[in-house]
């Protein structure tokens, strides 16, 4: 075994050291996703997805090229390695990863706007005196309107670290948003044992 120094790239991520501190980023992959679709110049936007409308499966034209799409939908599930903030709107569209429509696609090059105005943002690791285990969980109920299914949500840290996240369907229909959040926290908890 042969020590190579320190960590600079691992699996295309770029590990920077600062103050004490790693920066885990993807900046280049994200450069290569923009030019992929043609969005390099795009005009960026400062949130992952637009809050008002739900997706539905069946609104709106099927798109031209759905291997284009599934192929950008995937790369952004490889891009939340480092990006967090974007789990919640990838899994909101690559739940129509089947039958991308329209609609979809909006979504997804929303996304991309939000990454092209936030290239230089990563996943900071650094040391901390507390060794405590915090989890945050959310739900969203009933947000998928074709089926009625809730999204959950989770974050876990480590300390000052986020360790663990996800964002993704509930496998069940919650008939209150009490039992979508009790699924949610059910879910963290199985996590973060």
């Amino acid at each position: 075994m042969k020590d190579h120094g320190k960590l600079h790239h691992f699996l295309g991520m770029q590990v920077q050291h600062r103050d004490g501190c790693l920066l885990l980023s993807q900046q280049q992959y994200m450069m290569e996703i923009l030019d992929r679709a043609g969005m390099t110049e795009c005009k960026p936007c400062s949130t992952p997805v637009d809050t008002n409308p739900k997706l539905s499966a069946v609104s709106g034209d099927p798109v031209q090229d759905p291997s284009d799409f599934r192929s950008l939908a995937g790369a952004l599930q490889y891009l939340t390695f480092t990006r967090p903030d974007i789990a919640y709107a990838v899994q909101q569209v690559c739940l129509h990863m089947h039958d991308p429509r329209e609609p979809h696609l909006a979504a997804l090059k929303w996304i991309l706007r939000y990454v092209c105005r936030t290239l230089h943002l990563g996943l900071v690791l650094r040391p901390s005196s507390q060794h405590e285990l915090v989890a945050y969980s959310d739900a969203d109920w009933a947000g998928y309107p074709d089926t009625r299914k809730s999204t959950s949500g989770y974050a876990v840290f480590l300390g000052d670290n986020l360790i663990s996240w996800s964002s993704k369907c509930q496998n069940t229909v919650s008939r209150s948003s009490a039992e979508a959040e009790y699924r949610a926290v059910a879910n963290t908890v199985a996590e973060a044992s």
